[in-house]
């Protein structure tokens, strides 16, 4: 046990915010024990108080996308990382989150997916849903990624993929439409990639 180790034990029980101990957080998520030490340090580092609110969460994002504008969608994921809508991501939410992402099966990924579009929640991804984070992706990566796209490529990009994943065409994409077009449709997986590597 090095001093360096009980030193963040004592500081992760004492921490205002209290996360639970590491070896439940270990349990639940795809990190080693070291892993989270140093998620844990570098999530302390930009927040003393051991939560995020939208607003540090926007910041840190902007910092990532300077060519473009992230505020948006920095705002969806924030509300995907917020589990339980309380307004703010604790260390344990940040850390389930980025487990699904980095390590998550292709089936966990595309609940957070799908959790990311559905917007309000409510079940079911509309063409609106979808249009908004699609903007919000587009604006984030900036002008100077994609000069050549017009206003409307994303509504374009909306359109395609809303007409394959909405198989009974009702309007609206559930979770198995969305889970099912995903795993046959090469593009769409790769429009989702895009999306990963955008985290």
């Amino acid at each position: 046990y090095s001093a360096d180790t009980v030193e963040d034990e004592m500081e992760m029980a004492t921490v205002r915010h209290r996360p639970e101990a590491l070896e439940l957080l270990e349990a639940q998520s795809k990190f080693t024990k070291k892993e989270l030490q140093i998620l844990y340090r570098g999530f302390k580092n930009e927040c003393p108080s051991g939560v995020v609110n939208e607003e540090t969460f926007k910041e840190i994002y902007s910092q990532f996308f300077p060519q473009g504008d992230s505020t948006t969608y920095a705002h969806f994921l924030f509300n995907a990382f917020d589990t339980d809508h309380n307004g703010s991501v604790s260390f344990e939410d940040f850390v389930m989150g980025l487990s699904i992402l980095l390590r998550g099966t292709v089936q966990e990924k595309l609940n957070w997916a799908f959790n990311l579009y559905d917007i309000n929640k409510d079940g079911y991804i509309t063409k609106e849903e979808m249009l908004d984070i699609m903007k919000a992706i587009y604006d984030m990566m900036g002008k100077c990624t994609y000069p050549v796209l017009k206003e409307d490529t994303p509504r374009q990009h909306v359109e395609t993929f809303f007409q394959k994943m909405d198989k009974n065409k009702d309007g609206v994409v559930t979770i198995d439409e969305f889970i099912e077009s995903c795993q046959k449709d090469e593009n769409i997986m790769r429009s989702m990639q895009l999306f990963e590597n955008v985290i």
